[in-house]
């Protein structure tokens, strides 16, 4: 890798390096091609895409009905299949989110509607179901224990939430075995 000076006016401007303009055609190229592949499979949608500078190319997936196996190879096909091998040095990995990792798309959460989750804003922490889900936001509702309007002792409450998405600091699904 190396940077191209040109001295001008006694003043030195830098100049893109080669080497830097064939990793953002790289960066490109793969990028058109999974978004290709995803447009040709609508029930799957990117959670993250990265490619380092020793063009190893990390994505990770998730599905409207989860991801399989083949899903994850249709989309290392589809880029694979179409990058010159003799032209471009990269290592491959495509993925999916995984059952314990945060949700952080709208349609992360509509898939799991009617599952418990762990949900983490500014200022509380709540481990409730998911029963709905909109364009602004999610509604949520749990249980809990209250103390009596008169007397002693405690009452079982159901209560419910209605959290933006903007308020959300982390979701994920509590896993029950």
């Amino acid at each position: 890798m190396y940077i191209c000076s040109v001295v001008r006016n006694n003043e030195c401007e830098r100049t893109k390096s080669p080497l830097f303009l064939y990793l953002k055609m790289f960066n490109t190229t793969v990028k058109d091609l999974l978004n290709e592949a995803l447009e040709e499979r609508t029930d799957l949608f990117l959670i993250d895409f990265t490619i380092s500078s020793e063009q190893a190319v990390n994505i990770i997936i998730d599905g409207d009905n989860g991801v399989k196996v083949d899903d994850c190879i249709f989309i290392s096909r589809a880029i694979e299949h179409n990058i010159d091998r003799e032209e471009h040095d990269f290592s491959l990995e495509v993925a999916s989110a995984g059952a314990a990792a945060p949700l952080t798309l709208p349609r992360q959460f509509k898939r799991n509607i009617g599952r418990t989750l762990e949900v983490r804003t500014q200022t509380d922490n709540i481990e409730a179901e998911l029963i709905d889900v909109s364009e602004e936001g999610i509604e949520l509702t749990w249980k809990a224990r209250e103390p009596k309007p008169v007397g002693k002792g405690k009452v079982t409450v159901v209560k419910n939430a209605k959290i933006a998405f903007n308020d959300i600091v982390e979701a994920k699904v509590v896993i029950k075995f």
